[in-house]
């Protein structure tokens, strides 16, 4: 029969125990503190667009309550408890799933511990156990925050001290040309160059996420001596011009920079938008002011028609009509101006996956993650406090009028035709006319994106002959982890089964024809 811890013998070993339940006793008080500290971040961080909303939501209803009956009023409201006790349901769902997967990942180690605990048994006892629970709590609550915090100088375009130069600037834009990092590569002055668009909300930075780590969307093309020109959006709290800005003026700041790239060059531009920069770009394009000046199209997890998501349409449709509104998130700058709240717009996708959005189910997520690499030497990932330092602090306003457009393309779908729901300069915008121009068009999306899903991106096809490539993974992926090219879906490279051409192939493989072509361009003086 074997003894329990009870039944041996005094050995000497009880200075020992001492100090190995000291330590359990200091453990147990680190996790104590650790657990609610650590969630609390995770809570703060989502709490607090909720209260932003809230402020927003009670400034309309202020003014809607006064016009609307109170019938009307009191059904909208029970609509609106309905849906959010919908919410609260899928978010406690997520939350508690998380922690049921946290929990079997957990409970038979912690049962053996027990064991070995109670009958003197080798492997891991109970104060083991807690160490290593403790370590984990403090890698989430403390360790890996300051490491998110500690990847900023590493993180994105720091034009300010990467030399990259500015080559032309408008009231609302910067333009910058991207310099390559490969050793003893050239940038050559008559290769086809490329301007890249940047989405609004998230910001231009996740294109050049981890540059000295060969992850940089923009930095890939550089590195293949393409001239690759990038778009940046002047900082909007300080610049009316940006605050006020619409589709006409997005369009004609891109033709202006469009025609400084093609002098310098003398060949014509590929236009290549980065998911709300890709709907942008295409808007631009289809409005004829860039005719004669972009020849070739490249759009990346683009929503093309926000009708077809699966996601965020379906979450806007069961909203009640009433709040199916951009006042709601609409905040008014000091000088009078309003904008469109960016910390909002990317709450509202946390809100669309609260499953795995929630703050319980993010902080057991980091726990889950943490635990599977073990405590003995935690790694962080630079990819992974990259990604987290632009999901926490890459959230930008936006203009109200570039807002319109987006939120007309997510509640109202392309016509039949090809038409799109919005247009500029008083012209309708057809997906045709890339067709009728003769414009190559190549069309990326991420196999599991949820944010802009695959019929989403791939919407034009069902009216023009787009190549297609699909990329594994999800939003990012194409910006992150695509863009080492190292990877198995290197984007200057053909990849997969369907031999998909990444982004910098398509771009390599135009210019190779523009050369080829008879009586070539000649570039102008840089």
């Amino acid at each position: 029969m074997e003894k329990s811890r009870f039944d041996m013998p005094d050995n000497g070993l009880g200075e020992k125990d001492a100090e190995k339940n000291l330590a359990l006793f200091y453990n147990l008080c680190n996790a104590a503190v650790n657990y609610p500290a650590g969630l609390s971040r995770y809570v703060h961080d989502f709490m607090l667009s909720s209260f932003i909303s809230m402020t927003y939501f009670n400034e309309v209803e202020k003014n809607k309550l006064l016009h609307d009956s109170p019938w009307e009023s009191y059904q909208v409201y029970l609509g609106l408890t309905g849906y959010n006790l919908d919410v609260l349901q899928r978010g406690m769902r997520g939350a508690v799933k998380m922690m049921a997967d946290y929990a079997r990942m957990e409970m038979n180690k912690g049962l053996s511990a027990l064991y070995n605990t109670w009958w003197v048994k080798d492997g891991e006892d109970m104060a083991a156990f807690i160490s290593r629970q403790a370590k984990i709590l403090d890698v989430v609550a403390n360790v890996y925050p300051q490491a998110i915090e500690d990847i900023e100088p590493e993180f994105g375009f720091h034009f300010e001290r990467d030399g990259h130069p500015k080559v032309a600037e408008t009231d609302r834009f910067l333009l910058y040309q991207i310099l390559p990092l490969k050793p003893q590569t050239e940038i050559r002055a008559n290769a086809k160059p490329i301007l890249i668009l940047p989405p609004y909300v998230l910001g231009a930075n996740i294109l050049g996420f981890l540059p000295s780590e060969n992850r940089s969307y923009a930095h890939c093309f550089a590195n293949h001596g393409i001239p690759v020109y990038i778009r940046i959006a002047k900082d909007i709290a300080s610049t009316p011009a940006l605050q006020v800005m619409n589709g006409e003026d997005d369009a004609g700041d891109t033709r202006r920079f469009c025609e400084t790239i093609k002098q310098r060059h003398g060949k014509p531009v590929t236009l290549n938008g980065y998911c709300q920069g890709g709907f942008n770009a295409v808007c631009d394009l289809l409005s004829g002011e860039l005719d004669g000046l972009v020849d070739a199209l490249i759009t990346c997890v683009a929503p093309m028609d926000g009708t077809r998501s699966k996601g965020l349409a379906d979450f806007l449709k069961t909203l009640p009509p009433r709040f199916n509104d951009l006042a709601y998130g609409t905040k008014t700058l000091p000088n009078g101006n309003q904008v469109a709240d960016g910390k909002l717009m990317g709450w509202v996708y946390k809100i669309k996956s609260i499953e795995q959005e929630s703050p319980l189910a993010a902080f057991y997520r980091d726990l889950i993650m943490f635990n599977r690499q073990g405590t003995e030497d935690v790694v962080i990932s630079k990819t992974a406090a990259a990604l987290n330092y632009w999901l926490i602090h890459e959230r930008f306003d936006l203009p109200l009028e570039i807002t319109k457009l987006s939120f007309a393309s997510y509640n109202t779908p392309v016509a039949a035709d090809g038409t799109l729901p919005v247009k500029l300069f008083g012209r309708k915008l057809n997906f045709k006319r890339v067709q009728e121009k003769a414009i190559p068009w190549l069309i990326c999306y991420g196999e599991q994106d949820d944010l802009v899903e695959q019929e989403t991106a791939l919407a034009p096809r069902d009216y023009v002959d787009a190549e297609v490539s699909g990329f594994p993974k999800g939003h990012a992926a194409i910006a992150t982890s695509w863009s080492d090219p190292r990877s198995a879906c290197a984007l200057h490279t053909r990849f997969g089964e369907k031999n998909y051409r990444g982004p910098v192939r398509f771009q390599l493989d135009l210019d190779a024809q523009l050369d080829q072509a008879p009586g070539k361009p000649k570039p102008g003086p840089l």
